[in-house]
């Protein structure tokens, strides 16, 4: 199911700002990105608009997307606790949980959910207590085990927690209640994960705070995801569209739906509101 471009305030009738989830959005099943899809991001750039990528990854696992997309752009990282720069491959920005909170979220997640292990992503390292168990994300480094004592005292941009058995879905049902509003919690569909970020962050936080520097506003920018962790940004931007392999709470809250990621949908869509000819004047 694809759609046909809605309507844009912008003068030229394109989107300022196109913002888009990585994994199940622009990445495919088998973990590549296409040509076609790096060829409609050109498109954005040669038309004088931004593209933004908003990701759950950590900046350790930007390689391959810089690698792909060339040195443009900005990745908001590990759900906008982190600010990529594309082109140094560098942190410029960073919104962490901090120690005392960190300590007290853990203690919570670890009452309401028993057999939970936990760890603590940084932009290039992955400490994690004695019951976390390193998922498919972390095949490129190795888990630290500091202890209790060196896990929780310093500031964390993201806690995650893997469950033996439970679901995304599920643990979320359980940390969401527990945690209140000491931290954002989230999954992003990752293998019985759940996910916490300083309280406020997300990427919604990060595209705003990045288009109200250059004067773009909310309805000037559009917005691609598939997963619960997307929606935040999904509302914010004007034009919203999800993947059709989305989960059913993303499919349900968006204005249009497009193809899915095998399918190139994303860049379906760009390729309809930055026509080839487009160049920046």
């Amino acid at each position: 199911m694809t759609d046909l471009p809605p309507p844009s305030t912008h003068p030229t009738g394109r989107p300022r700002l196109v913002a888009t989830d990585l994994d199940g959005t622009v990445v495919r099943g088998d973990g590549t990105v296409s040509a076609r899809t790096v060829a409609a991001f050109a498109r954005i750039r040669d038309a004088g608009a931004e593209f933004v990528f908003a990701t759950g990854r950590p900046p350790r696992l930007m390689g391959p997307i810089a690698d792909a997309f060339g040195p443009f752009g900005t990745a908001i990282c590990s759900n906008g606790a982190l600010v990529y720069d594309m082109g140094t491959r560098s942190v410029v920005a960073e919104h962490a949980i901090d120690p005392r909170t960190l300590a007290e979220t853990v203690r919570r997640l670890r009452a309401a959910i028993p057999e939970i292990g936990l760890a603590v992503e940084h932009a290039t390292e992955l400490h994690g207590d004695d019951r976390y168990e390193a998922g498919a994300w972390d095949a490129d480094i190795t888990v630290r085990r500091p202890g209790e004592s060196g896990l929780w005292n310093r500031p964390a941009p993201k806690l995650v927690g893997r469950h033996p058995h439970l679901s995304a879905d599920e643990l979320l049902a359980l940390a969401a209640p527990a945690l209140g509003d000491l931290v954002t919690v989230y999954h992003s569909n990752g293998e019985r994960l759940v996910e916490a970020i300083a309280a406020g962050v997300s990427k919604a936080h990060a595209l705003r705070r990045f288009a109200a520097d250059r004067g773009i506003t909310a309805v000037e920018a559009m917005a691609f995801g598939d997963m619960p962790n997307d929606l935040p940004m999904l509302a914010w931007a004007g034009t919203s569209y999800a993947v059709a392999n989305a989960h059913p709470s993303v499919l349900d809250a968006v204005t249009h739906v497009t193809l899915s990621n095998d399918e190139d949908g994303v860049a379906e869509v760009i390729e309809r509101h930055f026509p080839e000819e487009v160049r920046a004047s």
